[in-house]
């Protein structure tokens, strides 16, 4: 795969509203450097277990839809695992797509933003970036790994002037201390207008059977998903910075 025209990819799907604007084709690529504690997809986790396609042969499934996503107001995205252990190949994806006159969406939690040089971003059109947590001790509680990497990354997109929406799981006990959330709004805020909005996402227990499939143990099974209460009170942190914010 070192040659950029293939990539090991785990699946793809369709999806209206949540991974980037429209109606998108979301290319799902296998291999991901952290390992949360909430992930949905632990079967995207090593890049040895997804299929060896190449370019060509995933453009023929994007045809299939192309005019569709045109009228819809959509695009591609290439999501994960995490796109950026595969740079060279996301950057011929969205170069492709463009020639369609397709947007390009990267959705990523920014740990490998170094490998997103200028090339690929050229080709990108949004940021979907997943900042799991402001607290450096949460987030590496939560990741395994450090914050200080996406930190930066974000700040490089924001002095680009990329456009970029910001993603933050909620998880009642983990990443809901007030002093957490009030940091990554105030980071957030001082971005500037790359940030096109702030989404909240509730965490949930949707991706447990994969666990389960896979006989390992989901972290979290013990965790309940957020109250309306905790979701309004986080809502009202970011908006209190005046970004603008949803929540799923």
């Amino acid at each position: 795969m070192s040659d950029g025209w293939e990539a090991s990819v785990h699946s793809w799907d369709l999806s209206t509203g949540v991974d980037g604007p429209g109606t998108r084709f979301v290319l799902f690529l296998s291999g991901c450097p952290l390992r949360c504690l909430y992930c949905q997809n632990p079967d995207t986790w090593h890049m040895r277990d997804g299929q060896r396609r190449r370019l060509e042969s995933i453009m023929e499934d994007v045809e299939l839809y192309r005019r569709f996503l045109k009228v819809a107001g959509g695009g591609v995205t290439a999501s994960g695992g995490e796109p950026l252990l595969q740079s060279e190949f996301v950057t011929r994806f969205f170069r492709a797509a463009r020639e369609w006159e397709l947007p390009t969406a990267l959705d990523t939690s920014g740990h490998l933003g170094l490998r997103a040089d200028e090339e690929l971003l050229a080709v990108t059109d949004l940021v979907l970036l997943d900042i799991k947590s402001f607290d450096p001790r949460t987030y590496r509680r939560l990741t395994g790994e450090a914050v200080g990497p996406t930190l930066a990354f974000a700040e490089r997109l924001a002095s680009v002037g990329q456009a970029m929406w910001i993603r933050f799981v909620l998880v009642p006990g983990v990443t809901d201390d007030p002093e957490n959330v009030a940091g990554l709004a105030g980071f957030a805020a001082a971005l500037g207008p790359a940030v096109e909005r702030v989404e909240v996402l509730p965490f949930h227990r949707l991706g447990q059977h994969k666990y389960d499939a896979l006989r390992l143990p989901f972290p979290l099974a013990d965790t309940e998903p957020p109250d309306d209460a905790l979701i309004r009170r986080v809502v009202g942190q970011f908006a209190d910075q005046g970004l603008p914010v949803l929540s799923a």
